[in-house]
């Protein structure tokens, strides 16, 4: 008989929460029990986990030695409250907030990039999930690093609205109505109207006037490639799409490599789907192709006319799955295979 292993989804309320348990049940994850927790507000609501409902459970009062996977995904300050306890009873937890990613001694993971570094969970007994964005364009670009080298990154993303929450995509329903009906917006406070808009803020903006999305991408992508040296300069943007994050990256490599060379990479590279070809059509986009879908889509590769060492790339995913749920399914699946 298989080992199975009891699960427990933090934030099952959630956006992610509720894709955490589609995902857990699509890929069949060797789950005994699962526990669906949330804040209090919650407690009797149902969610589904396969054909079956969960009730949902206070998780004030769980008691995580019941469970030896957690999958937390309620803010960070949730996290870190409630994911050192989890640890404590045994629990070992994929926390995909921002609350322990640059916690020197918790490991930071993308199952296709730095699987390896799962074992260091034994330090607090917690693994950290990447940003989305960041996850997305490392999957991508990890084989051009192992191949050439990266010196610097220049990324500027358009992220979904979901991203921030299901608060979010229930404004920017509502935003589109009233517009699209010819009502006036009621908004309130200072941040810009988000339908029918790009707006270049996401979370608080840093004394160095980049915001801390930005800078997530910074310090987040030196950590999981273990590279202090490389140069990461971005600009994240919301924008009015629901689901799917883009990207346009470029890279100056180490040394040169062709836009073919690249291309080859990235059709062998696990997790990467290439749509590359240059009639309309030929190129992913974020609501087409990775909406719902699990694997990270680059098109529009080109060798960059102002550098001599330059590569673009066009990268999108759905910031849901893979940039959260997935990504900590993933990294589940390894902890119950080869260390639990």
């Amino acid at each position: 008989m298989s080992k199975v292993f009891d699960v427990a989804v933090v934030g099952a309320t959630g956006v992610v929460g509720e894709a955490m348990l589609q995902i857990l049940s699509e890929r069949r994850f060797p789950a005994g029990k699962v526990h669906a927790l949330a804040s209090e507000r919650s407690v009797g609501k149902s969610v589904a986990f396969g054909k079956k409902m969960l009730k949902v459970q206070d998780l004030a009062g769980f008691d995580f030695s019941k469970v030896q996977i957690g999958l937390f995904s309620a803010g960070a300050s949730v996290s870190g409250e409630y994911a050192p306890k989890a640890a404590a009873a045994g629990c070992v937890v994929v926390d995909n907030t921002s609350r322990f990613r640059q916690q020197d001694d918790i490991p930071l993971v993308v199952p296709e990039v730095n699987p390896e570094k799962i074992a260091g969970y034994t330090a607090a007994g917690i693994i950290a999930n990447p940003n989305c964005s960041t996850i997305q364009m490392v999957v991508a670009l990890k084989p051009i690093y192992d191949a050439v080298g990266i010196r610097r990154i220049n990324v500027a993303t358009y992220q979904a609205v979901s991203g921030a929450g299901r608060s979010a995509v229930e404004e920017l329903a509502r935003q589109t109505a009233a517009l699209l009906n010819g009502k006036p917006l009621d908004l309130k406070g200072p941040a810009k109207q988000i339908a029918f808009n790009a707006v270049p803020h996401i979370d608080v903006f840093q004394e160095n006037r980049y915001t801390r999305e930005e800078m997530k991408m910074v310090w987040e992508t030196r950590k999981i490639l273990a590279d202090e040296n490389i140069a990461v300069n971005p600009t994240a943007v919301r924008i009015a799409a629901f689901f799917g994050h883009s990207e346009a990256v470029h890279i100056e490599t180490e040394r040169k490599i062709s836009a073919s060379e690249v291309c080859e990479l990235l059709r062998k590279a696990p997790g990467v789907k290439l749509i590359d070809g240059t009639e309309t059509g030929q190129y992913p986009t974020a609501v087409t192709d990775s909406s719902g879908n699990d694997p990270v889509f680059v098109g529009r590769v080109r060798e960059d006319i102002s550098h001599p060492r330059g590569i673009n790339l066009w990268v999108v995913s759905d910031n849901i799955r893979k940039g959260a749920a997935l990504n900590s399914v993933q990294i589940a699946e390894i902890l119950a295979k080869k260390y639990l």
